[in-house]
């Protein structure tokens, strides 16, 4: 099993940019795919983006595409997400999850097994 702990997010204007980082301790990074997830203000948690166990399968939900930039070194047990020009809407609590069942069901957070705690994310406009 592994441990996940995200850093990296703060307070910022519309249009700024953060870099969070998901970093895994315990077992082998590369037998993981990773997931981002986030929860605004009394919503449900929303899919963000997902990686492959190598890194080269990547899909990110429709309103982060271009915006949004995850990468994943197995070397450092790191997943980073880069959230560039930032809106309102991203505010939210940051979470990675963790997975290792083979799926093509990677929006869903059930198929995630290690969550970390989060890291928050506010946009002010």
């Amino acid at each position: 099993q592994i441990q996940l702990v995200e850093s990296g997010g703060g307070l910022v204007q519309a249009g700024e940019s953060l870099r969070l980082s998901c970093q895994a301790s315990g077992d082998e990074f590369n037998n993981y795919f990773v997931g981002w997830f986030r929860r605004a203000p009394g919503a449900e948690r929303q899919f963000v983006c997902y990686i492959s166990w190598s890194g080269g399968h990547i899909v990110y939900e429709d309103s982060v595409k271009g915006r949004f930039t995850v990468s994943k070194d197995n070397g450092k047990s790191t997943v980073l997400l880069l959230v560039d020009r930032l809106k309102s809407e991203d505010t939210g609590v940051y979470y990675c999850a963790a997975g290792t069942t083979p799926t093509v069901d990677f929006e869903s957070p059930s198929v995630y097994e290690y969550w970390g705690r989060g890291t928050q994310i506010t946009v002010s406009s």
